[in-house]
């Protein structure tokens, strides 16, 4: 679902530097508080000894300070430095045992101080004044960041609500009053804009559909009434008594083109339906339609350097209207026959697959690319319309069978056509 795509990406982005953010906070706050202890702490107790130094070089012996979280302690002096202190080198050292302080050993001469700093207050300071302002600046984070996604998501609903439109739309018959905004919800001049544009888009499309389908429709009607006139006049023709030999085979021919005609007008009905309600399907025989369209492929031509024969493991039964499947094989035997000058035409029924087979002059990838195009199929370069092989590729599309072509330039062409929905069974 589009929602799905937008507003879970919006969602992971803004989760994303909401910890981004918060990692760089508090990576920020744990070296605060290395600093505060192993920095200022160290630089508070050499400050502090250095002051204490100076006041018994100005003024002779003093007194030891002893504050809540300081206490110092000197050789000689009052009750002198504890026995668990005195055998420290100079310089810092740290204790969480029996509790957490910092020991500082500044020895002048032959004399030494030490300076014990209770930690345990420090810990309470960086709590109150670290721990307590990261919480609420992670807090004021989250919640900037919700309302942030709060805000992004009613930002984007309307172009969600939009491709939820578009995905709804019928390719068939497209609704455009699906794609008008709501005038209550739909209050960004943007998204008006895009939503009119496809709207005016769809109708286009639409009526660009329906004039390509009522323009075969009607030309495919038309074409019935001089097909049928013409199949009338050569029946007509054949039963003379004085048509015979090469006339005979010169009224074959005529009938032959008139039956792919027809063929091709009830392909172009069949595509200018809107659906395929209404088809009389059978369980045809691929095999019956593949010899049937070869005889016909031999009516309409001259060339006498071409065989073609039918090469058949099973026999392949589709459920279709009879019409398309012969439409689809005869196109592709017509062409493969047209386009061979020398050698012979195959068609070979394997599986659920009919591949025809030519010996033709082949093709290369970029022709095959552009082979299903109409008006531009190798046939017309001899003589024929063009659009055979683009009906084929629209008719396989319409009824989901997969058409596959392989051709090397001086190999030939192997097209294969695939009915998935089909059945098989053994020669008898």
């Amino acid at each position: 679902m589009p929602d799905h795509g937008l507003t879970r990406r919006l969602a992971r982005e803004l989760l994303r530097q909401a910890v981004y953010i918060s990692l760089a906070v508090l990576v920020s706050m744990f070296v605060a508080g290395k600093l505060i202890e192993d920095v200022l702490i160290k630089q508070a107790l050499e400050g502090e000894a250095e002051y204490y130094w100076k006041r018994v070089q100005q003024y002779g012996a003093q007194d030891l300070p002893d504050t809540q979280n300081l206490t110092i302690y000197r050789e000689g002096v009052a009750q002198g430095i504890p026995p668990e202190l005195a055998g420290l080198e100079p310089g810092f050292h740290d204790r969480k045992e029996p509790r957490d302080v910092t020991i500082y050993v500044n020895q002048q001469g032959m004399e030494r101080i030490v300076l014990v700093f209770e930690a345990e207050q420090v810990d309470e300071l960086v709590f109150l004044f670290g721990i307590i302002p990261l919480a609420i600046a992670l807090v004021v984070i989250y919640l900037s960041t919700y309302m942030a996604y709060r805000v992004s998501r009613r930002a984007v609903s309307p172009v969600v609500r939009l491709a939820h439109s578009v995905q709804a739309l019928d390719p068939a018959s497209p609704d455009p009053e699906q794609l008008r905004a709501d005038p209550e919800l739909e209050t960004d001049e943007e998204i008006r804009v895009l939503a009119s544009a496809l709207e005016d888009l769809v109708v286009r499309i639409g009526e660009f559909a329906e004039r390509e389908r009522r323009f075969t429709r009607d030309a495919s009607h038309e074409l019935r009434t001089p097909l049928t006139v013409i199949k009338m006049a050569v029946d007509g023709l054949a039963r003379d008594p004085a048509i015979t030999g090469k006339s005979s085979k010169t009224l074959q021919r005529i009938r032959g083109s008139a039956n792919d005609m027809e063929h091709l007008t009830q392909a172009f009905l069949l595509l200018a339906r809107e659906t395929d309600q209404g088809l009389s399907r059978t369980w045809v025989s691929v095999n019956e339609v593949a010899e049937m369209e070869l005889e016909r492929a031999r009516m309409i031509t001259t060339n006498e350097h071409v065989s073609a024969r039918v090469e058949q493991d099973n026999l392949l039964f589709v459920h279709a209207p009879e019409k398309i499947v012969e439409s689809v094989i005869g196109n592709l035997l017509r062409n493969a026959v047209a386009y061979t000058e020398k050698g012979e035409v195959r068609v070979k029924i394997s599986g659920d697959t009919v591949t025809i087979e030519d010996t033709g002059p082949g093709m290369d990838a970029g022709q095959i690319k552009e082979v299903f195009k109409p008006f531009v199929s190798r046939q017309r370069q001899r003589g024929g319309f063009g659009v055979g092989l683009t009906i084929v590729k629209r008719l396989t599309d319409r009824f989901n069978w997969d058409v596959n072509i392989d051709s090397e330039p001086g190999r030939g062409t192997h097209v294969s056509v695939r009915f998935p929905s089909s059945k098989t069974r053994a020669l008898t």
